[in-house]
């Protein structure tokens, strides 16, 4: 793809899952990928591989300032931003602190909105880009004691349709990439959140059921691997014209169109069996 050897790609929470395959994947497209993470030193081995290492904390505005400013003196130009970065914060909504329901939001969706805010200009002088927005089948679907992580799915799907309609006219694509369930440290990471939040108190039945559920041997040994997303990102950042949406990995095509066609308790039902719960 000689076509594509000049054009530069930023991905963010590039140090592991889909952020690692989805550069190492458009590094292999000819793109000239940032990777950009909290932790350098866990981007040492893609280095090798020919990814641009970005100390950057979506958090901190002076950081994506930094970041942004770097990838522009390096190459001129962002043709693609990958808002990938992003945790599971799970637990029940009345014993979640506001805090970490904050920071949830500020990672998940502040995070992503402020680096895509900083890159538009950059598009837009060059009337043409790509944003994609890393959402999940969560941000279609609920399951149950993930409120705080399914409303910052579900805010950066509707921000993404607005941003859509809005930069169209400058030449920009913003595509959504609705992973199902993927191969990743994710499922481990929400599972001890939520046992740190809702164990002991009156939801902690269904802390137990939804934990269990995500570490399960038979749940995890039918999760995509992460090159599957990739793939996806891969085709949608190389499209004439990409799709707006792209539901892929283990279970996502499904539950969406479930969750399209049964009513509201059919589907609540419906997902407290699969997780467990007790009735």
């Amino acid at each position: 793809m000689s076509t594509q050897t000049a054009r530069t790609a930023l991905v963010t929470g590039a140090s592991s899952g889909i952020g690692e395959a989805t550069a190492l994947r458009l590094i292999g497209l000819g793109f000239t990928v940032y990777g950009a993470a909290r932790r350098t030193d866990r981007l040492d081995r893609l280095a090798e591989r020919g990814l641009r290492p970005l100390a950057m904390d979506v958090t901190d505005d002076d950081s994506m300032r930094g970041g942004v400013e770097r990838v522009i003196a390096g190459t001129g130009r962002i043709d693609v931003l990958v808002n990938n970065a992003g945790y599971g914060s799970y637990g029940a909504l009345e014993d979640v602190p506001l805090e970490e329901a904050r920071r949830q939001f500020d990672v998940n969706v502040f995070g992503a909105v402020r680096l895509t805010q900083l890159v538009l200009p950059h598009m837009r002088a060059r009337r043409s880009g790509t944003v994609v927005n890393v959402t999940s089948m969560g941000g279609r679907i609920h399951t149950p004691l993930g409120g705080w992580y399914h409303g910052t799915k579900f805010a950066l799907e509707a921000l993404s349709d607005c941003l859509r309609i809005e930069v169209r006219p400058f030449g920009i694509d913003v595509v959504v990439i609705e992973p199902g369930g993927i191969a990743t440290e994710w499922s481990g990471i929400a599972a001890d959140g939520l046992e740190k939040s809702s164990t002991g108190g009156a939801y902690a039945a269904q802390a137990r059921a939804v934990a269990a559920a995500m570490r399960s041997e038979s749940m995890a040994g039918r999760m995509s691997q992460p090159g599957v997303i990739a793939d996806t990102i891969g085709r949608a950042v190389t499209a004439r014209r990409p799709r707006t949406r792209y539901a892929t990995g283990f279970g996502a095509r499904p539950l969406i169109a479930l969750r399209r066609l049964l009513p509201d308790r059919a589907f609540d039902a419906l997902i407290s069996r699969t997780m467990g719960l007790p009735r």
